[in-house]
């Protein structure tokens, strides 16, 4: 009865000779696309989990593993203490797996800054999507160059994670100790990983809120196309449009069905007090916003009444609107006053 063929046989070879620990990179950013951009799970705490190492690891590991394809020194106490006594000591050989980890977080630090300060001076800005792309084609284009690099060298020379005397060592240590102090330490060990691990686990799963809160403003547009919160409209004409952009952003830390209520009034004022003589519902808007989300709607205004110092007020509210909307029974209320005439004075 013949063998199973080994599954690996069907890919590519640049992909089937792909050191295992460019590999995992490679499924970091993977996982890290997946979690970000699938409807649903960019909600969830694998967002952070992969996200992190993603900006954090990722890609300083594949710059070390672009820039050192060689293993590193592999010396004894007693041999480098005859070197440093002999006064030859080899400065060319590559660095070991605990200096290329902390290198791994330093570039990474380095690099995501300046990718994100390149992306701000692109159209496309310092957003998700671009610094999705830009981090992970950074990653993947350093994985290619380390894969390249590696499989120049001979083999007795290139960088190898060793897994295999890692899985070796941590069972001897585990399962075979020595004594029964070893033992007690490994118990001691094992429980306070659980525990760091649990806490993590619970901090990510169950990140502490801070203060909750929406956000409700009005922009206009300048004459460059930039959205600015000056230059609103003071004199208006009844039946005419008029141009605002309505923005709410989204900080209680849950997705919210928001409701918009655009109001004219006409309003008396007296000792400090509102009195609403005559309204009209000019627009309404029902935006639904994840956590710092923000959402702008461009729109047209035509008013109904004329007057002066007429109230053009914006409410907010967190889902449906009540049946009589009104400043007092918001939870963000934003307005102008502003000067309608009529239509007709046009013309005069």
């Amino acid at each position: 009865m013949s063998e199973r063929p080994d599954w690996r046989l069907y890919l590519p070879a640049p992909i089937r000779t792909l050191p295992a620990d460019l590999v995992a990179v490679l499924v970091m950013v993977g996982l890290t696309l997946l979690a970000t951009l699938t409807p649903g799970l960019d909600e969830t705490p694998l967002r952070v989990v992969v996200g992190l190492p993603f900006v954090l690891f990722a890609p300083g590991y594949a710059l070390i593993a672009a820039l050192f394809p060689e293993r590193g020194p592999e010396r004894d106490e007693t041999d480098d203490a005859n070197e440093r006594l002999d006064g030859d000591i080899d400065d060319e050989d590559g660095i070991d797996g605990i200096e290329r980890v902390a290198l791994s977080f330093g570039t990474s630090i380095a690099v995501t800054p300046l990718l994100g300060l390149v992306l701000n001076f692109t159209p496309w800005g310092i957003r998700l999507v671009p610094i999705l792309v830009a981090v992970g084609g950074f990653t993947l284009v350093s994985v290619g160059v380390a894969a390249a690099r590696r499989n120049a060298l001979p083999e007795d020379e290139r960088f190898s994670v060793p897994y295999d005397e890692w899985l070796a060592a941590g069972k001897a240590e585990l399962f075979e100790p020595a004594t029964r102090t070893d033992a007690m330490l490994n118990v001691v060990l094992a429980v306070s990983v659980v525990l760091a691990m649990g806490s993590v686990g619970y901090a990510v799963a169950v990140p502490k809120d801070g203060e909750s809160f929406s956000e409700l403003y009005l922009l206009t547009e300048n004459d460059d196309g930039e959205l600015v919160a000056d230059d609103y409209p003071e004199e208006l004409v009844r039946g005419e449009p008029a141009t605002l952009t309505v923005g709410v952003g989204n900080q209680e830390y849950e997705t919210v069905n928001y409701t918009a209520v655009v109001l004219l009034q006409r309003v008396e004022v007296e000792n400090n007090s509102t009195t609403v003589l005559e309204e009209d519902q000019l627009r309404t808007f029902s935006p639904r916003l994840a956590h710092n989300e923000t959402w702008h709607e461009q729109h047209q205004i035509r008013p109904t009444m004329t007057g002066n110092r007429l109230r053009l007020t914006y409410l907010l509210y967190k889902g449906a609107q009540p049946a009589s909307p009104s400043v007092e029974n918001a939870y963000r209320e934003v307005h102008l006053w502003v000067t309608v005439r009529n239509e007709s004075a046009t013309g005069q």
